[in-house]
């Protein structure tokens, strides 16, 4: 019996912050994990904004790729086996409809069945400041196992660019799924 390639879901919503996207789909893509993307019709214009890529130019970045509107398509089954999803930017409308089981895109919908077949949920929220609603979501997630790693980037490795910054949170999200890395020098008490 063959082992199944490493499977990884990527959602993106209309938060700011799409280039952690673009870095971690690039990151997955060179250590050979199978990549899912769907990205939210906003998540569409950020990405185009800040990012000047399109919805056609991301299939050169991902395995395979979802439109939000198809609640049909196979991510948002249970019986379709991944080892994680991660949503970044993740919106606090995401954030919001996750913590009520509001299930009305493929996005939300493969997050709810991530969360209902146990398997790891990393959200990368990009906002500030933090509402006590936008708390209260986040720790309501938190409590049954959801990781919360805002994105925010550390500055002890002593950024020069941009891409520094990026890195560390890419870095911090491959921490969470497990996945070795050099994408930040990591403290070492010195």
């Amino acid at each position: 019996m063959n082992k199944r390639k490493k499977r990884i879901i990527i959602g993106i919503t209309g938060a700011s912050g799409s280039i952690y996207a673009v870095k971690l789909l690039e990151v997955l893509q060179a250590v050979n994990i199978e990549t899912h993307l769907v990205i939210t019709h906003s998540g569409i214009d950020v990405l185009q904004y800040e990012c000047q890529l399109t919805t056609n130019d991301m299939k050169n970045y991902t395995d395979y790729i979802y439109d939000v509107d198809n609640i049909g398509a196979s991510i948002a089954s249970g019986s379709f086996l991944c080892d994680a999803m991660v949503v970044l930017p993740c919106s606090m409308k995401t954030i919001g409809s996750i913590a009520a089981g509001i299930t009305d895109n493929l996005l939300i919908r493969a997050a709810d069945v991530t969360i209902k077949e146990n398997r790891k949920l990393i959200l990368v929220p990009r906002e500030t400041p933090l509402s006590p609603l936008h708390l209260e979501n986040m720790l309501k997630l938190s409590r049954i196992g959801v990781r919360i790693v805002p994105a925010c980037p550390g500055f002890y490795h002593k950024p020069q660019k941009l891409d520094d910054l990026i890195n560390i949170m890419v870095g911090k999200i491959c921490d969470q799924l497990g996945i070795e890395h050099n994408l930040f020098t990591r403290w070492t008490g010195e």
